[in-house]
C-alpha cells in the first residue's frame, strides 16, 4: 500500500495524530514499567526460603525477667519439647520475616567493617538445636557443637556473641568471596569480634529488606546460650499438627511465666502478613496496567470514529474510484500502525527514564530490555484491535452516500 496519501491526510489532521501519538507514548511508558513492577513483586511473592516453612511455628514472649532467663530459657525449651509432636524447638533473637531485625556491617579484614560498602546482614542467634528447628539446609561444612553453644555469650557488643564460630548463607559467602571456598575464612563485626566461617547454608531470608532486594539473602547465623536476646522459641512440628502445638505452647509457656504476653504464629502466617502490602501493590499494579489500556483503547476509538466522520466524503471518493472495503479497511489500520510505532518510539524512550529515575530513587532494579518489545507490540495490537470497528464503519460508508457530503 502506498503510504504517501497517509501522511498527507495526517498532515492535515495534526492534532487527532498528535493525540493518538501521545496517548500510545504515555501508555507503553506507564505498561512497561508497571509490569516490571509486577513481576518483580511477584518474584518476591514467590521467593525461596531455605528453611521448613510449613512445619515450623514462632512464640514470641514477652514481659519475662532478663536475670532470669539463664533458667527459665532452658525450662521453656524442655516444657515445648514434650509436647506431642515437636520434632525440634530452641530459643531465638529474632524469626526471619518477622520485620522486627537485628543487623550489623562485617568485612574480612578488621578495617574493613568501616567501609561504606562493607555489606549489611541479619544477625541470627539460637541456642542448641536452631539448626534442626529452623530446618537449615547445610551445603558445606558443619554446624555448631554443644561447647560452641555452651561458651557463646553476649560479647564486647551486645548484640553479638561472644563466641567465634559463624556459619553464613550461600549468597553472602559468594558475596565476601566470589573466587574462593568461605569454609575456614575469618569474619568481623567491629574490630575485635571475629568468627570462623564453619558452615554454608541454603539461603535464608532476612526478617526485612534492610539494605535492599539485592541483600535479602544476607544472613548469618550464631550460636548463643540462654540469654536475655532470646525473645522467642521457634518449634517445628508436621504441617497439620502446627495449630495444636501453638495452642499447647502458649499455654504451657504462660503456665511458667504467668506474667509474660505470649503470641503463637505458624510461619506460613507470618509470610503472609509480610507480604500483604506486596501482595495488594501487585493488584493495584494490575488495575492501573488495565486502566491505562482501556483509556487507550477507548481513546484510540473514539478518536478514529470522529476522524472517519470528518473524512466521510474522502472515503466515498476513494470508494467511487474503485477502492473496495479491504483497502479501506486496510487504510485506516496502516494509519493506526504508523501512529501506534511512533507513540511506541516516544513511549520506549519514556519507560527508560523513568525507569533509571526509579533506580535512583526507590531502590528499583534496572528493567530488563525485553520488556519494552513486549510493551509495543502489546500496544500494536491494540490499536489495531480498538481501530477496527471504526475502520469496518469506514468501509462500509455508501460511495454514492459519501460523494453527496451526505
Amino acid at each position: 500500500m502506498d503510504i504517501q496519501p497517509i501522511f498527507a491526510a495526517l498532515r492535515k489532521h495534526k492534532i487527532p495524530a498528535i493525540l493518538i501519538v501521545l496517548e500510545i507514548a504515555l501508555a507503553c511508558a506507564v505498561l512497561c514499567n508497571a509490569v516490571f513492577m509486577i513481576s518483580q513483586r511477584i518474584g518476591e511473592l514467590h521467593m525461596p526460603n531455605a528453611i521448613d516453612q510449613a512445619g515450623i511455628s514462632d512464640l514470641n514472649v514477652q514481659g519475662t525477667d532478663p536475670k532470669l532467663a539463664n533458667a527459665d530459657i532452658p525450662r521453656d525449651l524442655a516444657a515445648l519439647r514434650a509436647i506431642p509432636g515437636v520434632t525440634a524447638a530452641t530459643g531465638i533473637d529474632m524469626v526471619p520475616l518477622g520485620r522486627s531485625s537485628s543487623n550489623s556491617n562485617i568485612a574480612t579484614t578488621p578495617s574493613g567493617v568501616f567501609q561504606k560498602d562493607s555489606p549489611n546482614v541479619a544477625i541470627y542467634m539460637f541456642t542448641k538445636d536452631g539448626p534442626e528447628a529452623l530446618g537449615l539446609r547445610l551445603l558445606k561444612g558443619r554446624f555448631f557443637n554443644d561447647d560452641e553453644y555452651a561458651d557463646s555469650k553476649p560479647g564486647s557488643n551486645s548484640y553479638v556473641p561472644g563466641g567465634h564460630v559463624v556459619v553464613l548463607t550461600q549468597n553472602l559467602a559468594k558475596h565476601l568471596w566470589p573466587n574462593g571456598d568461605a569454609l575456614g575464612k575469618q569474619i568481623w563485626i567491629g574490630p575485635q569480634d571475629t568468627y570462623t566461617v564453619i558452615g554454608i547454608v541454603a539461603d535464608v531470608l532476612r526478617p526485612n529488606q534492610n539494605g535492599g532486594p539485592s541483600q535479602f539473602y544476607w544472613s548469618a547465623f550464631f550460636p548463643i546460650g540462654p540469654y536475655p536476646v532470646v525473645t522467642d522459641y521457634i518449634v517445628r512440628s508436621a504441617p497439620q499438627d502446627r495449630q495444636r502445638v501453638i495452642h499447647e505452647a502458649v499455654a504451657k509457656l504462660e503456665t511458667l511465666s504467668p506474667n509474660a504476653v505470649v503470641k503463637g504464629k505458624t510461619f506460613t502466617e507470618i509470610r503472609d502478613k509480610y507480604f500483604a502490602n506486596t501482595r495488594s501493590m501487585v493488584w493495584m499494579l494490575v488495575l492501573v496496567c488495565v486502566v491505562m489500556l482501556a483509556v487507550t483503547a477507548f481513546g484510540i476509538v473514539g478518536l478514529t470514529s470522529f476522524w472517519v466522520g470528518q473524512r466521510r466524503r474522502q472515503i466515498g471518493i476513494r470508494r467511487a474510484v474503485g477502492a473496495t472495503r479491504v483497502h479501506v479497511l486496510r487504510y485506516f489500520q496502516t494509519e493506526n500502525f504508523l501512529l501506534s510505532t511512533a507513540g511506541v518510539v516516544i513511549g520506549m524512550i519514556l519507560a527508560f527514564g523513568i525507569n533509571l529515575y526509579l533506580m535512583q530513587h526507590y531502590q528499583l532494579n534496572r528493567m530488563s530490555w525485553y520488556y519494552l518489545p513486549a510493551s509495543a507490540i502489546a500496544l500494536w495490537v491494540l490499536g489495531q484491535l480498538a481501530v477496527l470497528g471504526p475502520a469496518l464503519r469506514a468501509a462500509n460508508v455508501p460511495p454514492v452516500v459519501a460523494t453527496r457530503g451526505a
